[in-house]
């Protein structure tokens, strides 16, 4: 009787626990669930994707932004041309290349070989505006751009690239500085092209200039020569 009463009573506690036990292995399974789950997450964005989720620190800096709103994008016009005396080097299949510096142009005048010529050079410049108003310029290298038998015809087509003309236009204004009670004078005016520069003037000038707002100056007109539309205004002096 007492070891079937002991074994009953054991059956009967084993019974009475085994909620309790199963509600305790479930809870610690949803735990255990729910931890692997968060490290495949974490594992996930920060093997496979291309974004850092750090909060400590931006991806992009703060002053990016501020940095493109105070510049402009650059923008592409021609500068200059020049005529440069050159021999024919080497002769490859219809093209050349031409001496001193060995560049290649099309042989269209079928040179030969030690033939002197003469090649029209272009500079363009790119040009970004400040937030200040000021111009930061940077100069292309000379590139060759056509050749010619003799300089009068080079200098025809460079005559039509680079126009000198007289005209009326708008001045800014003209200032004076002092430094130790020598006085120096400044007018600045807006070309043709849009873009403004400053230039030196005498106190004659200065006095003259004053209470103007035209001026009377010699422009020069680059052309650029793959679309003759698209040129730069140069101060070249004064016309009065």
């Amino acid at each position: 009787m007492m070891q079937y009463g002991n074994g009953y009573n054991r059956g009967g506690g084993d019974r009475n626990n085994r909620p309790a036990s199963m509600l305790v292995g479930g809870i610690l399974l949803v735990v255990f669930i729910a931890f692997a789950f968060n490290s495949c997450s974490n594992d996930r964005y920060s093997s496979d994707s291309a974004i850092s989720w750090s909060t400590e620190t931006s991806a992009i800096p703060q002053d990016t932004a501020t940095v493109q709103a105070d510049e402009t994008d650059p923008s592409t016009v021609p500068w200059d041309y020049r005529i440069v005396e050159g021999e024919v080097s080497d002769l490859i299949g219809s093209d050349m290349t031409v001496l001193p510096d060995n560049e290649m142009l099309p042989n269209d005048n079928n040179y030969a070989t030690g033939d002197k010529l003469y090649t029209l050079q272009y500079m363009s410049a790119d040009m970004m505006t400040g937030s200040d108003g000021r111009n930061d310029v940077t100069l292309s290298a000379w590139r060759t751009i056509k050749s010619f038998p003799t300089k009068e015809a080079a200098e025809q087509d460079l005559e039509k690239l680079k126009v000198r003309i007289t005209t009326e236009t708008k001045l800014i204004g003209v200032y004076q500085t002092e430094y130790n009670g020598e006085f120096r004078q400044f007018a600045v005016l807006e070309l043709p092209s849009g873009n403004r520069v400053k230039q030196p003037i005498d106190a004659d000038r200065y006095a003259k200039l004053k209470t103007a707002d035209k001026a009377n100056i010699i422009v020069e007109e680059v052309h650029d020569f793959s679309d003759y539309d698209l040129t730069y205004a140069k101060f070249r002096g004064w016309a009065s």
